[in-house]
């Protein structure tokens, strides 16, 4: 008896389980050295560089979401989804929008609350507005785009949400939305905790307990390796892009003070967007390049709402009228965003 070979099967494992932001961070190099190797020093440099620039927003950041996360103030979001539908979306937008968690964290405790007859307005608030900004988003895009934009992008966050939860009330009783829930098997566990994590008081003082510390130190140390490799990632594209893309193209394509380079920007920004932290050096540079303001925002905003981890969150969850229902919400609201920056910028 022959024994077959193991490595074919093997493969397709290891290419799921490679880190494709760490892949491309080692291919850039290697693929200029190959075509322009006069390139591979000033893109590394100006990747360096600009990391150790954004340096203290990072560790800011790392810190902050370290102790609200270990602090439990998760519990504090359950307190959005309690009394009148209205009260629920505003305070549901509002925590979407400034809570440190991921989409896919909070996947078992919002179907905890569709499960218990939560009101799907309110979620859904909660979830356009969600995953466009936190507080780590906010100190990178500050530190980066400016103060203003960060505040800005903040109140689209907001907006949106309330915009699609009212939206959503308004239509309670439409095909659209009657009975929106897919049938669960079972909830997300590996990564995303459970619903009883956002049950209780938060500990503020968290460093008196030993579970805790540890929850801090490896968030701490998660949240470095997370936002390190996508912005050195981010900064290098941006080197190649400065690089290699003529910025009159840009200043064609997404320039001007009109609708359709804003139009643009949200049509863009679905598919080109890799991550919210990468996305933010990478607008930098476009700006730089000629983009306009409103181009810039409805791609953040766009972008960030349908990405693959927010997208994943709400359509492992709901029937696929109400998914495109979230869609529409994302794209009118950052068209509506885009204009709004626009006239201001």
């Amino acid at each position: 008896m022959t024994d077959t070979p193991l490595t074919p099967p093997r493969l397709p494992l290891l290419w799921k389980r490679l880190d494709k932001a760490w892949l491309a961070i080692l291919l850039i190099p290697l693929v200029l050295a190959l075509f322009d190797p006069a390139q591979v020093w000033p893109t590394l440099d100006f990747a360096a560089r600009a990391l150790l620039h954004t340096g203290m927003f990072i560790v800011f950041a790392v810190l902050a979401v370290g102790y609200l996360k270990a602090s439990g103030a998760e519990t504090l979001l359950a307190k959005a989804f309690e009394g009148r539908t209205g009260r629920m979306i505003i305070l549901a937008a509002l925590m979407g929008g400034l809570s440190p968690f991921c989409s896919c964290e909070v996947i078992p405790f919002i179907a905890a609350l569709l499960a218990v007859g939560a009101p799907l307005a309110a979620v859904m608030a909660f979830w356009l507005a969600s995953p466009l900004m936190d507080p780590a988003m906010f100190l990178i895009t500050s530190g980066t785009l400016g103060i203003e934009f960060a505040v800005a992008k903040t109140m689209a966050a907001v907006g949106i949400g309330m915009m699609g939860g009212f939206a959503t009330m308004a239509l309670a009783q439409s095909p659209v939305f009657a009975d929106p829930l897919k049938p669960q098997k079972k909830s997300c566990s590996s990564c995303c905790g459970s619903p009883s994590a956002f049950s209780g008081k938060p500990v503020w003082a968290f460093w008196h307990e030993a579970p805790r510390r540890g929850i801090f130190r490896e968030t701490v140390v998660e949240n470095a390796l997370f936002l390190g490799k996508w912005l050195l990632l981010a900064y290098m594209f941006e080197a190649l892009m400065l690089e290699y893309v003529p910025a009159e193209m840009v200043a064609t394509v997404l320039g001007g003070d009109g609708l359709r380079p804003i139009l643009l920007g949200a049509l863009v920004g679905g598919p080109a967007y890799l991550n919210g932290y990468a996305a933010v050096p990478l607008v930098d540079t476009l700006l730089q390049q000629g983009m306009s303001n409103g181009a810039a925002m409805s791609f953040m905003v766009a972008g960030g709402v349908s990405c693959i981890p927010a997208a994943i969150a709400v359509w492992a969850l709901v029937k696929p009228r109400v998914f495109a229902a979230y869609l529409g919400f994302a794209f009118s609201g950052s068209l509506i965003a885009g204009i709004i920056w626009n006239l201001i910028a």
